[in-house]
């Protein structure tokens, strides 16, 4: 039931903008229906209110006429804001304003270069200046400790409807997940106490991410956004044993293995 982003009609990226990005294989809301239904287990509230923007890049076969209302509809229905289109046909941009959503420039979106790679510019070289008398070198710094990935410990049980988010960085609970909690990292989870709830690694994008659980047995898991959920039950080889989640392979296929830890 693993999930690749490839075969789905849509998937969710993070943008620039702060936005979910949706970027769609089809227009069509009952086929959207049927694939945010799958992916997302049919959880209405899996989102939290985040604006997103929707990308018609990919559609191949552009309906006549788009059901906007349609559309709107089902992504508030998991609670998605819409508020604008990239990629969309010309044809449907008077229709698009109508429904109150604003044409984005597809540029807007390009990814940002990481601020250590980028350079300033070359500055005009400076005046010679006469020779200073030569002094003792001044002694070397202490070279910087390496900086360690963070972490975010949670140490009470989360309840139904309560979700902790680990922005940038590992999270750990020491008690448990109940059903309808969920948890979300950008890096990896490690969950010391049963994990009913959701949970969510990787969350921007980190392929390496991983979910550990000490007692396993999740509505739904995800990592670096390819989804399972399990409507017909844990697999018997993981349900409440010890259990890693993880990507493997070119393809980014989920893996859900049992852990050997005696």
């Amino acid at each position: 039931m693993s999930a690749n982003a490839s075969a789905r009609p849509i998937e969710f990226r993070n943008t620039t903008l702060g936005a979910t990005l949706a970027v769609m294989q089809a227009a069509e809301p009952t086929t959207l229906a049927d694939a945010m239904h799958k992916m997302l287990g049919g959880m209405p509230d899996f989102f939290n209110g985040e604006t997103v923007i929707l990308d018609f890049g990919g559609v191949a076969s552009m309906p006549e006429r788009l059901d906007w209302p349609g559309l709107q509809s089902l992504l508030r229905r998991y609670r998605l804001q819409p508020i604008g289109v990239i990629r969309l046909p010309e044809a449907h941009h008077e229709s698009a304003r109508r429904a109150g959503l604003a044409l984005i420039d597809p540029a807007q979106l390009a990814a940002q270069p990481p601020a250590e790679t980028r350079r300033p510019a070359a500055a005009a070289a400076p005046a010679p200046v006469p020779a200073a008398p030569q002094q003792a070198p001044a002694p070397a710094p202490a070279p910087s400790p390496a900086t360690a990935t963070p972490t975010m410990f949670v140490d009470r049980p989360l309840r139904s409807g309560q979700q902790v988010y680990a922005r940038g960085a590992d999270l750990v609970l020491m008690a448990g997940v109940s059903p309808g909690a969920e948890v979300i990292a950008d890096g990896s989870i490690h969950c010391y106490g049963p994990l009913r709830g959701r949970a969510i690694a990787g969350a921007q994008g980190d392929h390496g991410a991983r979910i550990l659980a000490s007692n396993f047995g999740p509505e739904l898991v995800s990592i670096a956004g390819v989804y399972r959920t399990f409507e017909r039950g844990i697999p018997e080889s993981c349900a409440g044993k010890p259990t890693q989640v993880r990507l493997s392979g070119a393809d980014h296929t989920l893996n859900i293995d049992a852990l050997q830890l005696d």
